[in-house]
């Protein structure tokens, strides 16, 4: 840039003083101040425009970059995927034939852990001992919400 020093500018100023008179001084220092400032918004605006293109270019060729790894994890993925399906298709045709049990109903071994009876239906029979559900407090039986505050509002009014 062009080096302006103090004395340099006093010459600009005692010059643009005779030139343009004292009247109109500020008017013009006024204008060549908004024409200054102009100038260095396009200016910032132009090197903004600069680093965005900059970084849209970066941006696309990282891009391209990802969408190569991508493809070739897919590939790997899939040929992964064919390997693994033929041995299993072999290891089921060797497992299919070891075994002549029919398969579990899914339905049938539910009904069959449900406990039966009119005061009990649904119920599902737990894996833990009643005794222990006593000790810590686990619910044995169904029980409504308003028989449940019946219940416990007579022994908390009773203490």
């Amino acid at each position: 840039m062009i080096d302006l020093g103090v004395s340099k500018l006093a010459l600009i100023a005692v010059v643009a003083l005779v030139v343009v008179g004292p009247e109109r001084l500020p008017r013009v220092a006024r204008l060549a101040g908004n024409l200054l400032g102009r100038a260095q918004r396009y200016m910032a605006e132009v090197r903004s425009e600069v680093n965005r293109q900059i970084d849209l270019e970066e941006f696309k060729k990282l891009r391209e970059d990802s969408v190569a790894a991508m493809k070739d994890v897919e590939n790997t993925i899939q040929s992964t995927v064919q390997e693994a399906s033929v041995n299993l298709s072999d290891q089921a045709d060797v497992f299919e034939n070891s075994f002549t049990k029919p398969p579990l109903d899914v339905a049938e071994v539910y009904r069959k852990s449900l406990r039966q009876g009119r005061k009990s239906w649904g119920v599902r029979r737990a894996v833990r001992p009643i005794w222990f559900k006593r000790t810590a407090g686990i619910r044995t039986r169904v029980q409504s919400g308003a028989a449940r505050m019946k219940r416990f509002h007579h022994s908390a009014a009773g203490k």
